[in-house]
């Protein structure tokens, strides 16, 4: 067991810093794709996650400015790959991942966030509010992403108040966050 990754300083709009102590958390999901998603996204679920983690959140690491003058370059998978080196690099210095598994299948991406996350050692936590069946007897979702997700000391839950509990869990009774396993790299 390792020491966590904490976000040390936290930027407000008004250009000042505040210490904060809530453990890095990259935030997994499909959600920035859609209106509708990136609406819940911003809205609803970083603003919950907020409370008890740090959101390390993938969809600000690229700007809309970028997309397009990939897009006008012919550059586009130059543009995807640094995305995904990007989103690797977060995850790396995150302590923690809740990933959104909504969807009659989980998205890829994110099904490959929460295994590169497992893989690194970080505790991993699935939300997952879907009624459709997805993956097999028994689970939840697909078999190795659950097992990913167990394995890692995390869990699947069903409502995202309670992945908003499970993620407290995460801090002691003290209010300083609980001993988590450190990231390593690849």
């Amino acid at each position: 067991m390792g020491a966590v990754v904490f976000a040390f300083c936290e930027v407000n709009t008004r250009n000042t810093h505040r210490l904060v102590d809530r453990p890095l958390c990259y935030i997994a999901s499909p959600l920035g794709f859609t209106d509708a998603g990136r609406y819940y996204y911003e809205s609803v679920y970083l603003p919950a996650l907020s409370q008890v983690v740090e959101p390390v959140d993938p969809w600000a690491l690229t700007t809309e400015a970028e997309v397009a003058d990939a897009r006008a370059a012919g550059r586009e998978r130059e543009l995807a790959l640094d995305i995904g080196r990007r989103n690797a690099d977060a995850i790396r210095r995150s302590a923690l991942l809740a990933a959104f598994l909504d969807g009659q299948e989980p998205d890829s991406g994110t099904a490959a966030e929460v295994g590169f996350a497992a893989g690194l050692g970080l505790r991993c936590f699935g939300l997952r509010s879907d009624l459709r069946q997805s993956g097999e007897p028994g689970v939840s979702i697909n078999l190795q992403v659950e097992s990913f997700i167990v394995q890692s000391g995390g869990f699947v839950v069903s409502t995202l108040d309670e992945l908003i509990d499970a993620l407290s869990t995460m801090r002691s009774s003290s209010g300083e966050a609980s001993t988590l396993p450190a990231a390593r790299s690849l």
